[in-house]
């Protein structure tokens, strides 16, 4: 983080509340600056110890995991491993769950938070938020592929909405979709006289699974996490 910086600003980036939530507590005399009440536009630095009164005030957290193959998103039963599985005991007990879901047979980028807010911005097929994917598939891609997939493929009825595509190898390609539905990508491939062999979801919006190892879990905070929250209206 860049200091000083507005103590809104701060309370976001420290996944305290949303701007709007900050200057609300802060109006409200709740939000303390080395023990002085703040004040709407008051500065922080590194040094500066920021205290918030308001114990209805929540922490939300918000996590990228990359979930391995073989795993399902979220069990029904204790008995079953799924991506909360792989978390330390202090963030099980966030109750933390997972936006949106990954088939068991595919790996990649699942986002787990325990705010409620962000589940119908994000999942809301009209809102349009892109996810990336890369594919790879059993049989080599036909000349066409690309294009046909860009425009939309009819999957038992229903045309899915333009993409992007981009061939990658003779076999592997990456699309963006702007929705979710059932087994779409594996659909849409099977729609074009192939079969996907491994899926896997590298991003969703501006959150990037990079090198996040198989498994592992990461915080997502900061700039990263304000451009995300502000992209969904919060």
């Amino acid at each position: 983080m860049d200091f000083p910086m507005r103590i809104n600003k701060y309370l976001a980036h420290k996944g305290h509340a949303t701007r709007r939530e900050a200057d609300t507590l802060i109006e409200k005399g709740l939000v303390l600056i080395n023990g002085v009440r703040a004040t709407l536009g008051s500065k922080v630095t590194e040094k500066d110890t920021v205290e918030v009164k308001s114990r209805t005030l929540r922490q939300y957290v918000y996590l990228a995991f990359n979930k391995p193959k073989g795993v399902i998103t979220l069990a029904e039963t204790k008995d079953e491993k799924d991506s909360l599985s792989y978390l330390p005991s202090d963030l099980k007990r966030l109750r933390l769950f997972p936006l949106g879901r990954l088939d068991k047979s595919s790996c990649g980028l699942i986002l787990l938070t325990n705010d409620g807010r962000v589940t119908d911005r994000l999942l809301n097929p009209d809102r349009n938020h892109e996810k990336t994917y890369e594919v790879t598939t059993k049989d080599d891609l036909r000349p066409s592929f690309a294009e046909h997939m860009e425009k939309g493929v009819d999957i038992e009825g229903y045309t899915t909405k333009a993409t992007s595509v981009e061939v990658l190898t003779e076999r592997k390609f990456r699309i963006t979709l702007t929705e979710g539905k059932k087994h779409q990508i594996r659909r849409m491939v099977v729609a074009m006289h192939n079969e996907v062999k491994d899926l896997k979801r590298i991003s969703i919006m501006n959150i990037k699974l990079a090198n996040l190892p198989v498994g592992g879990y990461r915080r997502i905070e900061g700039k990263e996490l304000q451009t995300f929250l502000t992209s969904l209206g919060l």
